[in-house]
């Protein structure tokens, strides 16, 4: 994986896989009035409705899994109404959330978070999968940490 500005770029082969930072959001969550590792689930809508995006129109999701558990209630949150408008401040329609597009290579329970490194190991994954999708397909990587931390990044294949 490389890092690179425009310039850098330029020196690379024209077939080298291209994957664009288009944004992100970093939060975080007060762990006495929330739940533990939500963060992720405030930052993900706000990110969509700035980039004029739906959950349906991200290919890929690439959601740290701290546990089984901990995703299924980013889920239910992320398709909840009343969460998203009163937790996350969102009132834009984002549908449904794509469970077929969710870690389809495993996410952190399967393939493993390793201390200090778990947010290289889900990015470069998400490299990895996007580079080979269709350009113009879009990716959400999202890190849980720290019980109330979270940050979300989204990518696009250029």
């Amino acid at each position: 994986m490389w890092v690179a500005s425009e310039a850098g770029l330029k020196r690379l082969p024209g077939d080298t896989p291209r994957v664009r930072l288009v944004d992100y959001e970093i939060n975080a969550i007060d762990l006495f009035d929330e739940y533990l590792l939500m963060a992720p689930a405030y930052a993900i809508p706000r990110l969509l409705v700035r980039n004029g995006l739906r959950y349906e129109d991200v290919a890929l999701w690439e959601l740290h899994e701290a546990f089984a558990a901990q995703v299924a209630t980013h889920i239910k949150a992320l398709q909840d109404a009343k969460f998203l408008k009163e937790k996350a401040g969102v009132t834009a329609k984002l549908g449904s959330f794509p469970l077929d597009r969710l870690n389809p290579t495993g996410g952190s329970t399967a393939l493993g978070h390793p201390f200090g490194a778990t947010g290289a190991r889900i990015l470069s994954q998400a490299v990895k999968e996007l580079a080979a999708m269709p350009k113009g397909s879009w990716a959400i990587v999202s890190i849980c940490a720290d019980g109330g931390q979270g940050t979300v990044a989204l990518l696009r294949n250029d």
